[in-house]
């Protein structure tokens, strides 16, 4: 069974279980999803996959029809694929990118084609200012915030020189300005590392030598494992802070024991107190077996934001469709969710603490880092 195929047969089957909703605006809707199954980081695309699929089947809707494809984390393929499901496929949405580089391959050249681009995960600061457009949409964040709010944190904690260090792409240049904008201590060393790293004895060396009194690093997916499994057997005894894409789900069970009470941020965690969000990690573990990532409830809320705006207008109908998805009228798993003025969200974020809850190692919220939080390109975006 292909992916295309799977993907309607879950939407389908819904129909078992769901009320069918009313294509009220007549036809279907196709949504290309390119994002990264294999290799390097390919969790993170699987979790933001499974997370917009289970809205799909969730809501019953055999309206939206998805085509999946793997990227390969490779951005020359993931505009293969984007040129494919624009000119030969015709998608009226796409979403799914993981990572920056490849989001900032792919997206102008799909908006600009007329086309709407949800973002899942990448929100390069790029796109959110003087490259913006009305097609496209990040219902994640900023690339920025997260490391905005750790460093909100760090200056709550009483950090005064932070050793700084991220991998040298759009994302982790946005991580430690993000951080540094925030961070109201002085820097004991800032080190950008190559994308997909695995050896961090060097940076460690670097850190050791330094006279810092803590860490902040942002490594997502395998780098951030290495990384943390490496700096745990180091005898370097730092306190360690970061992004919650170092300290997701999928992370912590193979950083395991190393990873106990490091502090990160995050805009979404699995116990957040709204019926949205019970509805989701239970319904995710029920289909999936697993606790939800944060990918995954990123991947959930973009299906329902393209849910709740094709029940109000006709994908084909251009200022009524980005009207309703800019109206953003869903239930977040987050809560409170809206679009700043260049369709990046408006939203709390969060410190969580890593934890243990019998053999499962998990976050748990500790505090509000930052409330209503946008970011710092909007002023810049014409739209």
């Amino acid at each position: 069974m292909t992916v295309r195929t799977l993907a309607i047969a879950i939407a389908a089957s819904a129909l078992l279980a769901w009320p069918a909703l009313a294509e009220s605006h007549g036809g279907k809707v196709k949504v290309g999803m390119i994002t990264t199954l294999s290799g390097g980081g390919a969790g993170l695309g699987i979790d933001v996959r499974d997370g917009f699929l289970l809205a799909l089947k969730q809501s019953g809707n055999d309206a939206v029809e998805v085509v999946v494809e793997d990227d390969q984390r490779k951005p020359d393929i993931a505009v293969q694929l984007a040129d494919e499901m624009v000119q030969s496929e015709n998608v009226d949405v796409l979403t799914g990118i993981i990572w920056s580089n490849l989001a900032m391959a792919v997206v102008p050249s799909v908006t600009a084609q007329g086309k709407v681009y949800l973002s899942p995960n990448a929100g390069p600061s790029a796109l959110a200012g003087k490259g913006c457009h009305e097609n496209y949409f990040n219902v994640a964040w900023q690339n920025d915030n997260l490391h905005e709010a750790a460093g909100a944190y760090a200056n709550d904690a009483g950090y005064k020189k932070s050793f700084i260090l991220a991998p040298n792409y759009p994302a982790g240049k946005d991580a430690l300005t993000g951080y540094k904008r925030y961070f109201k201590g002085d820097l004991a060393g800032e080190v950008y590392t190559k994308l997909g790293q695995t050896d961090y004895a060097a940076e460690i060396a670097q850190i050791r030598a330094s006279d810092a009194d803590s860490v902040f690093f942002f490594l997502p997916g395998g780098m951030g494992i290495s990384f943390l499994k490496q700096y745990s057997g180091s005898g370097v005894d730092l306190p360690v802070v970061g992004p919650a894409f170092s300290f997701d789900q999928g992370i912590l069970q193979a950083v395991g024991e190393a990873a106990l009470g490091v502090k990160n941020s995050s805009q979404w965690s699995k116990d957040i107190d709204n019926p949205a969000n019970k509805q989701f990690v239970e319904a995710f573990q029920a289909e999936y077996g697993r606790l939800p990532s944060l990918y995954a409830s990123q991947g959930y809320d973009t299906a329902n934001l393209l849910l709740s705006a094709i029940e109000k207008a006709d994908v084909k109908d251009t200022d009524a469709f980005l009207a309703a998805l800019k109206a953003a009228d869903f239930d977040s798993v987050r809560g409170k969710f809206s679009f700043g003025p260049n369709n990046h969200p408006v939203q709390d974020i969060y410190v969580r603490e890593v934890i243990k809850e019998g053999d499962v190692f998990t976050n748990k919220i500790i505090a509000t880092a930052l409330s209503n939080h946008s970011d710092a390109y909007a002023a810049d975006c014409k739209m």
